[in-house]
């Protein structure tokens, strides 16, 4: 059985960087509603939730008849690199490196009908980044959909972190966790060599600067 591995404390390496408390937001989202019309009218299927421990995401899931597996991946991300020293240059080392692989996806081979990563996979330097999502497609039955969001301004030096709670199949909150510099810029491009493994790669792009991406294993 899987089990979970989240951890409730607020990332400190992150909260450190938030320089301004902004309430929750609520709002429509396709690349969500695209994910849940992938697995309607299916039972039984387990989802894999990046997002940590959510009651919201957990009662939704469940309530549709399928498992979630919840892990904090902002918190290991926090422990394996942002304790000292630069947060990028840290994700080189090959230890922190294995030893964040080996606490968010060490997983056996075609464990989970469904992904959701949400904002994390922006954060990743390469090659971390290339092995977070060669593990992700390990990980996933084929045919399976995952969901991520990137930040979408060029030029930006910092980007919003959320906490992502499930309101609806097409509706999610947003709160602020904190702010980080991405690891770079995603155009669309550049996630489809991302995801070059994978069968599609489906872009939306929102009002608020943020770039919906759907993948199918």
């Amino acid at each position: 059985m899987l089990k979970d591995r989240t951890k409730t404390e607020s990332p400190s390496f992150f909260s450190s960087r938030k320089s301004v408390e902004t309430p929750a937001q609520t709002r429509a989202s396709h690349g969500l509603e695209q994910f849940f019309a992938s697995i309607q009218g299916e039972e039984n299927l387990s989802i894999l939730d990046f997002a940590g421990a959510s009651q919201a995401n957990i009662s939704f899931i469940t309530a549709l008849g399928h498992r979630i597996y919840s892990n904090d991946v902002v918190r290991s991300l926090e422990e394996a690199f942002g304790s000292e020293g630069d947060f990028s240059a840290q994700q080189a080392d090959p230890q922190r490196a294995a030893a964040f692989l080996e606490e968010t996806l060490s997983f056996a081979d075609q464990s989970f009908d469904g992904a959701l990563v949400w904002d994390t996979l922006q954060f990743l330097a390469p090659p971390l980044l290339e092995q977070t999502v060669e593990h992700l497609f390990r990980v996933l039955r084929p045919g399976s959909f995952l969901l991520a969001f990137f930040h979408a301004e060029e030029k930006t030096t910092s980007a919003p972190l959320y906490s992502y709670r499930i309101v609806g199949p097409k509706t999610m909150s947003l709160t602020p966790r904190g702010v980080n510099r991405p690891t770079q810029y995603f155009n669309n491009r550049s996630l489809e060599k991302l995801f070059q493994k994978y069968q599609s790669v489906k872009f939306f792009l929102t009002r608020d600067h943020l770039r919906e991406v759907i993948v199918r294993r």
